[in-house]
């Protein structure tokens, strides 16, 4: 079949799909893969072919939002929105437009795009091919069950919960995005599609396949999960590896705990809201903290404490089967890569989807949750220590690595993307077993 994937402009967005695009190849299909410029050495390395997006896109890169000035002026609800607006919602027409021209040049038979691509519903809805979405955040659909997408709240299926739940829900749709969901139906009406009341955070996912990075147990249970979502694994690409530091000899050598800090791909502009501070609150302990900076030149951080040890990035491969805390802003990729090597985690995340993943790990019992993405150096030692301390937090992160090793999440996907092109129809779930959920009954 002829496939067209089609991705944000942020590696978090990008990465997860690499190993479905190598796996969709390998089984011997045509893949398009339409993302901006700056990715297209990756893209081939999966053997798409590359497609760049145009100016007219309007899809500004996520992984630069932290210097634009119109959004640093802006702090909580008001920035959520702009982000929603700007990077998500106004794309839309662009999007929309250059898909058609791929299809009119080349048809396809199916379109795979990450969740916050919104073009392609309207597109799907305009005649388009058959469609999947990719989930590479916690799940974001409305339930019953669960409180809206950002509140980080845990779930509650008591009369109570779900009355909460819907109150919350009405306040986001009603008061807290409604302009959003106005930008929506605006759009919508340019493009000849109808009103919609969809929650604006939904319309990125496919009624048709919604493939679900994760695991069913690392997400909040509900009672009225739609049938087309699947949970695939962790879907992480190892074949292009990082090169080893040359002070990795004693990393492989350590007698001491390895603790690893990040900050992720896009919310590394300023180390100090979590690198530096968990370099000089794990200074003084038995430990070896091994840090990345991402975009930033390792440098940057100054004299490094005497247990520590600095490189852009590290090859997870490698790390994390060595790793015995993982501290991180949050970032759904490398969480998601720490479980599936059973890591427990310290989590500090305050932008993005990271407060929602963070209290999914609290949750899980895989860690703790420090609640905000500047935490107090006083609170990450603190955090650090209990989990290497408490055997609990290592139990639950062992117990979802045993869930992630059941599924080969490439294989998985191409196998439901076929099983859609193929039939047209949504793909639901099959009668599976129910997982245990999170550490404590709900």
């Amino acid at each position: 079949m002829d496939v067209i994937i089609a991705t944000m402009p942020a590696l978090g967005h990008l990465n997860p799909l690499r190993p479905i695009a190598r796996a969709l190849v390998r089984r011997g299909h045509r893949v398009r893969w339409w993302t901006d410029r700056s990715f297209a050495e990756i893209v081939a390395g999966t053997g798409a072919d590359f497609v760049p997006m145009t100016d007219a896109a309007g899809i500004p890169r996520i992984d630069g939002l932290a210097w634009q000035p119109e959004r640093a002026a802006l702090s909580g609800l008001d920035r959520i929105r702009w982000d929603i607006e700007n990077v998500f919602v106004n794309p839309i027409p662009g999007q929309v437009a250059e898909l058609r021209a791929l299809l009119a040049a080349h048809p396809a038979q199916l379109i795979v795009s990450d969740a916050g691509l919104m073009g392609a519903g309207p597109l799907y809805e305009l005649g388009g091919p058959a469609w999947a979405s990719v989930g590479t955040t916690p799940l974001a659909l409305p339930g019953r069950d669960t409180a809206p997408f950002g509140a980080a709240r845990p779930p509650s299926r008591s009369v109570a919960g779900r009355l909460r739940n819907q109150v919350l829900y009405q306040l986001q749709d009603r008061v807290v995005l409604r302009g959003v969901g106005a930008a929506v139906n605006r759009i919508r009406a340019e493009l000849g599609l109808p009103r919609t009341r969809t929650p604006v955070m939904s319309t990125g996912f496919s009624p048709l396949l919604h493939l679900q990075m994760g695991v069913a147990e690392f997400e909040y249970p509900r009672s009225d999960l739609p049938a087309q979502v699947h949970f695939v694994g962790v879907l992480a690409d190892s074949t292009s590896p990082v090169p080893t530091p040359e002070w990795w000899p004693e990393v492989a050598g350590s007698t001491r705990p390895v603790v690893h800090v990040t900050q992720g791909t896009v919310a590394d502009a300023e180390l100090d809201d979590l690198v530096l501070p968990t370099l000089r609150a794990l200074a003084d302990l038995d430990v070896l903290v091994l840090a990345t900076t991402g975009r930033a030149d390792p440098a940057s951080l100054g004299p490094l404490p005497a247990n520590a040890r600095a490189a852009r990035m590290l090859p997870y491969p490698l790390l994390l089967p060595r790793c015995a805390v993982m501290v991180t802003n949050g970032g759904y990729g490398g969480v998601q890569q720490a479980l599936a090597h059973g890591v427990p985690l310290v989590v500090a995340g305050g932008s993005e989807d990271k407060p929602e993943v963070a209290a999914r790990v609290a949750w899980t019992g895989a860690g703790v949750d420090l609640g905000g993405h500047r935490p107090c150096e006083a609170d990450i030692r603190a955090a650090v220590r209990a989990v290497l301390a408490e055997p609990s937090y290592r139990r639950h992160a062992h117990r979802l690595r045993e869930a992630y090793r059941r599924t080969d999440a490439a294989t998985r996907s191409a196998e439901l993307l076929e099983q859609l092109a193929t039939s047209g129809r949504p793909v639901s779930r099959g009668a599976e077993p129910t997982p245990a959920y999170g550490k404590r009954a709900w």
